[in-house]
């Protein structure tokens, strides 16, 4: 199934499942941050009512989540 847009609510309910918290915010911009063994994985995640899949695309290469997993999420 290919990534389609979504809201910023959903994002962060997935990010959260995959065991990322929320670390900080600037501006409407949220970090969301995961340790690991291989070290601190981090995920900026604007505060939109909508975030595209352009963006979306590049937060999962952030988080090291390919699509298929972010989907099962």
């Amino acid at each position: 199934m290919p990534l389609r847009p979504l809201p910023f609510r959903e994002v962060k309910r997935r990010l959260e499942a995959a065991g990322f918290l929320e670390a900080s915010q600037e501006g409407s911009h949220v970090k969301f941050a995961k340790r690991t063994s291989r070290g601190v994985l981090t995920a900026v995640v604007p505060r939109h009512r909508e975030i595209v899949v352009g963006t979306l695309r590049g937060i999962l290469r952030q988080a090291g989540i390919s699509p298929e997993e972010f989907e099962e999420l």
